[in-house]
């Protein structure tokens, strides 16, 4: 990169910020005491403006610079992130969206209490949801810093700390002062820089090929130095038992993850009946949907284009390959049409990713001041309001993603993300589908599936070779692996439904049968619902 990229790239930052700062202040004029309007953005939101945001909440970093950056790397076994975080949405769509919508108010925890003793269940879940909301948070800072640090030479570390730092202190600074109604229209105007920024590289990479994507997908292959192998399955999980259960670990892990992701359940109280959710979950399927597509076609335009090489050089995980392509089609280094595009390029992934932290730090800080401070507050302390709570866990939050981010710079995003969805999976969605659809479930069993999930799912991860025991570990001097996979799923996902399935039959509690009638009717057809 030469210093003629930074004036423009760090002026469109600039003003993304600027305008985003501008949205927040706006709202924040309005009235944000109550915790309906800090929560969940009074409930007035669009099916489509709630679509948008949903696709803005999701399309994270990991999206445009991780998938992307794998593909490059590895090829077909790259297109796995893009397949599975789509078809994820099938589960939202048929068993989560309406019936959340249905029989919550503002969290997940409120789900699952609703039939259930409040106090144990609560604790439960909340933890649960910040510790995923916290691993999610850590890989759009690693994004960010990666980003920031192509910008300013490449080689910057005290680029890629300060970037964390900044990106941490404006997503604290989102969520205290404008809340879910901020936090919406950023999204929502991330979305649409997102995929206009999308299409348009996409458009890009199939001119240089004439449309023809046999020669893009042979030239990839050729550039990526593994040939043939570089289009087929098994490059990367192929091989050994260790790296095809790894594949099916991750898959599982990136279809039922997004089910139990705090932050994308929280969007279905946004809208103002069941139905919206239904319609907001369609639209965000179509837009997710598209993007995706297109991201196949940009990890292989920077296999094809700018070269495994290249990118592997940049990055060691590929999370450069989206801003080096968007160069080389500019025109290249040095010329004003690639100084262009790479600047745009870059001010687009960094508005993705302060959309996403927003979204997901106003989720973790809702699970803390909602769940834990509602549940855990004396009854004779001084008692102070859930949105105050909520605003000071937004700063404790963004300080511990930040110090994470820190520590795992190295790490490809979309890897990140995926462990983060493994734990979703593992400690979420047990406890959620159990409460909706199973009448025997009682509080030992939501308390059980909750740390039967998370605990296992957390400890694999500590045990694995993401953290020790291989150079690309967080801690390559260090080696106390023991699992040998590197996304726990496969293991943590059945013991989180075996736990609450354990917990429920060996329980004394007789399920209360009228609080399940009750929750059942609700779900399924919006009577008394918030």
């Amino acid at each position: 990169m030469t210093g003629d990229h930074q004036p423009l790239a760090l002026l469109l930052f600039s003003a993304f910020v600027v305008i985003t700062l501008a949205i927040t202040t706006w709202v924040s004029r309005h009235r944000q005491g109550s915790a309906e309007e800090f929560y969940a953005g009074g409930r007035l939101f669009t099916p489509m403006e709630n679509g948008f945001a949903i696709s803005g909440d999701y399309m994270s970093a990991a999206s445009f610079l991780g998938i992307s950056g794998l593909i490059a790397l590895v090829g077909y076994d790259g297109m796995l992130y893009s397949v599975g975080f789509l078809v994820a949405w099938l589960v939202v769509l048929f068993l989560v969206a309406e019936l959340v919508r249905n029989c919550g108010r503002f969290t997940l925890a409120d789900v699952v209490a609703s039939r259930m003793r409040e106090r144990p269940v609560r604790i439960a879940a909340g933890t649960s949801s910040v510790t995923v909301s916290v691993l999610y948070l850590v890989a759009q800072m690693v994004g960010a810093g990666s980003l920031v640090a192509l910008l300013l030479g490449g080689t910057s570390e005290a680029a890629r700390a300060w970037t964390v730092i900044g990106v941490g202190a404006l997503m604290v600074i989102y969520v205290s002062l404008g809340g879910m109604r901020a936090t919406t229209w950023i999204q929502i105007v991330k979305a649409v820089l997102l995929l206009g920024g999308t299409v348009a590289l996409t458009v890009g990479v199939l001119l240089r090929f004439h449309g023809d994507i046999n020669r893009l997908l042979t030239t990839a292959a050729e550039r990526s130095g593994h040939g043939e192998a570089f289009l087929a399955p098994g490059l990367s999980y192929g091989g050994d038992w260790t790296a095809r259960f790894d594949f099916i670990s991750l898959g599982l892990a990136l279809v039922l993850g997004t089910a139990g992701l705090p932050h994308i359940l929280s969007r279905f109280y946004t809208v103002p009946t069941a139905r919206a959710a239904r319609r907001s979950v369609i639209w965000a399927i179509g837009l997710i949907g598209g993007f995706y597509l297109m991201t196949i076609v940009l990890g292989f335009g920077a296999a094809a284009i700018v070269g495994s090489d290249t990118v592997r050089t940049s990055h060691a995980s590929g999370n450069t390959a989206v801003p080096l392509l968007a160069l080389d089609l500019g025109g290249g280094a040095g010329s004003t049409g690639g100084t262009v595009l790479f600047a745009v390029v870059a001010a687009v992934a960094f508005a993705t990713i302060l959309a996403v932290v927003a979204g997901i730090t106003l989720a973790s800080s809702a699970s803390v001041a909602h769940d834990l401070y509602a549940t855990l507050r004396r009854p004779g302390g001084k008692q102070r309001s859930e949105v105050a709570v909520a605003r000071a866990a937004a700063v404790g939050i963004g300080a511990v993603a930040i110090a994470l981010g820190l520590l795992a710079r190295e790490l490809n995003v979309a890897f990140l993300v995926g462990l983060a969805f493994a734990v979703a999976a593992s400690a979420n969605l047990p406890v959620l589908l159990y409460s909706l659809f199973w009448r025997r479930f009682t509080t030992r069993g939501a308390v059980w599936a909750v740390y039967g999930g998370l605990v296992p799912s957390v400890l694999l991860v500590l045990l694995s070779p993401v953290v020790s025991g291989s150079p690309e570990s967080l801690f390559p001097g260090a080696d106390f692996q023991l699992f040998p996979l590197q996304n726990p799923g496969l293991v943590s996902i059945p013991l989180g439904f075996l736990a609450g399935w354990l917990g429920t039959v060996t329980s004394d509690e007789e399920p209360d049968a009228a609080r399940h009638a009750e929750t059942e009717v609700r779900s399924l057809t919006g009577a008394g619902a918030v």
